[in-house]
């Protein structure tokens, strides 16, 4: 079982929905825009599309002009409302600019590759998906990494499009056929997680891990007192044994373009006393960039040198860190991130801790979050060690971490799987239906 697995390099998000399917990717993961698969002049296009994504990510946060520059730029980019109810099929600015874009040659590199050998097309962004479809390529998989997404992921004439979606919850449904896109051509599968952290299909290891996690984030019992019977039923095991005073570990991930870099260091001067004393450990996730990793190691040395409770994750190269990145998330106990595509690793029974949104994508992943009850938005990042503590020792983080694990779907990987061989068809899967009306 082989597919053209594709994604592209802007950010973590697009690779890190790839990245589990690396074992059906025939001759490995292809990113569009590498340099040995593309024109000079598509290289350079894609180089654009980069630059511009790095810095809306980025500019929000300049003094004076970065809030009405990142206001433009997200107005362009912005996904409307989905209320009221309403047909949003016809095609708009975004649609015309990608469908120029790929009139000038985006993504004809990866379009003479595929030809070569007549396989599914799976691709967690929307150009190469768009580009395909416009080719007469069939089939073409599109793995959605937002609970809601703008009108570009959509074809022109979505009735005549072939595209499938690979969604992660009901509510990106709900946005793509008011899109216009038909419901046998949707399928519910969930985001795909790493398998290290699932085990196999019965999800053996992510149940071990999450009976482990809900007792380190239950000190009091005030949780187990309520959800003993749910708990134990679901997870079919009894309340692990924890040691007394067992340090939580908080993972705090800055995002693929270095962004929100600053909310990491007030994090670690409020859990100061707390990291020395060793009842909790703090991740700062640097990704794979080399200056945002320099910058968390040298306030690590000034900060608290030698001390392993603060660590900084590191990955030289992208696989390796989402390798380093589900090791780190086995021992997590608290994720606190922008509600990026990271907003559904809350279905391993992770509470999310929700930090500002850049985008208009992450404010419809942000709302999600909180409808499911599986994160809460972060105070004031100075005071951690003190709101933080409260929600853990009230049990309200176990209550977010249960919520998630209850209410986000974690079989993305398997499910996706299922459709390359043929075995579960639109409309159907292990945990969901897709009548939609």
């Amino acid at each position: 079982m082989k597919a053209w697995v594709v994604t592209v390099d802007m950010g973590l998000g697009h690779q890190r929905a790839t990245y589990p399917l690396a074992s059906v990717a025939e001759g490995g993961i292809i990113a569009v825009g590498a340099e040995q698969l593309c024109s000079a002049e598509e290289s350079r296009m894609w180089s654009r599309v980069r630059n511009t994504y790095e810095m809306i990510s980025r500019c929000k946060s300049l003094p004076l002009v970065g809030a009405p520059l990142f206001g433009l730029m997200d107005r362009l980019l912005r996904i409307p409302p989905y209320y009221p109810v309403r047909d949003l099929s016809a095609p708009d600015f975004q649609v015309k600019l990608l469908e120029s874009l790929i009139d000038r040659g985006l993504c004809r590199g990866m379009l003479e590759t595929i030809r070569s050998k007549p396989l599914a097309l799976i691709t967690s962004y929307l150009a190469p998906a768009i580009a395909a479809d416009r080719a007469g390529y069939d089939p073409v998989y599109c793995i959605v990494c937002d609970a809601e997404v703008a009108r570009a992921w959509v074809a022109r004439d979505p009735e005549a499009s072939r595209i499938r979606y690979l969604v992660p919850c009901e509510r990106t449904v709900l946005r793509l056929r008011s899109y216009g896109v038909p419901a046998r051509r949707i399928f519910l599968t969930g985001f795909p997680l790493p398998l290290e952290l699932l085990g196999d299909r019965s999800l053996d290891r992510l149940n071990h891990d999450f009976a482990a996690r809900l007792a380190r984030l239950d000190p009091n019992g005030r949780f187990w007192r309520r959800h003993c019977r749910s708990v134990s039923h679901t997870l079919r095991a009894a309340k692990p044994p924890v040691e007394p005073h067992q340090p939580i570990t908080i993972t705090f991930a800055v995002g693929g373009a270095g962004a929100q870099g600053e909310i990491a260091r007030q994090i670690a001067c409020s859990l100061k006393d707390r990291l020395q004393e060793g009842s909790v450990r703090l991740n700062l996730v640097a990704g794979v960039r080399e200056e945002v990793r320099s910058c968390f190691e040298s306030f690590k040395q000034r900060f608290l040198p030698g001390n392993e409770n603060l660590r900084v994750i590191f990955g030289p190269s992208k696989p390796e860190y989402f390798r380093i990145f589900s090791r780190t998330l086995r021992e997590t106990d608290v994720l606190w991130t922008k509600p990026s595509e990271l907003s559904f690793y809350c279905g391993l029974g992770i509470p999310i801790i929700i930090s500002p949104t850049i985008g208009s994508q992450e404010e419809f992943n942000r709302k999600w979050l909180l409808e499911i009850g599986a994160g809460a938005l972060q105070e004031n990042p100075a005071y951690t060690g003190q709101w933080i503590f409260d929600l853990l020792h009230e049990g309200r983080l176990a209550e977010i971490a249960w919520s998630g694990f209850l209410n986000a779907r974690k079989c993305g990987t398997y499910n996706i799987r299922e459709i390359l061989a043929g075995t579960l068809e639109a409309g159907e899967s292990t945990e969901m239906s897709l009548e939609v009306a």
